[in-house]
């Protein structure tokens, strides 16, 4: 009996503590300047990828914005609602492979995104192009 409660308890803490690691869910973006938060954005897993779209954006005046400077499908689309992180499959500890859409000037970047690993609710949003990267972290919303 006791060998089967141990048994047990080690299964459920090891499943706690892989939910708790998964990148998918609302996240609040932060501005790098101020700080401040600008988003919320819901990274989800779609056909074996990995996506985020805006679902909503803290600023009033940005609302009803368009991504007027984006290119192909995302041109002229809505803040809200847009698809801006594509493509992206799991690799080790990281998700990598795809692309990282900047709405303020409509540039794409390979993206990578990593959980911290001493805080599992900040969330490690890197677009790079060679070797010139930026760097945001992002909070989990609970």
């Amino acid at each position: 009996m006791i060998k089967n409660t141990f048994i047990l308890f080690i299964f459920l803490m090891l499943s706690f503590n892989l939910t708790g690691q998964s990148i998918l869910g609302q996240w609040k973006t932060i501005d790098d300047n101020t700080g401040k938060a600008k988003s919320l954005v819901e990274i989800y897993k779609e056909d074996g990828k990995i996506y985020g779209k805006i679902i909503s954006v803290f600023n009033p005046e940005k609302e009803f914005a368009k991504c007027v400077d984006c290119e192909g499908k995302q041109k002229d689309q809505r803040l809200v609602g847009l698809v801006f992180i594509e493509d992206l499959t799991k690799n080790d500890d990281v998700y990598d492979g795809g692309t990282i859409l900047n709405p303020e000037d409509g540039k794409v970047f390979k993206c990578r995104l990593k959980l911290e690993d001493d805080d599992k609710d900040t969330l490690q949003v890197r677009g790079y192009l060679a070797f010139f990267y930026r760097t945001q972290y992002w909070k989990r919303v609970k």
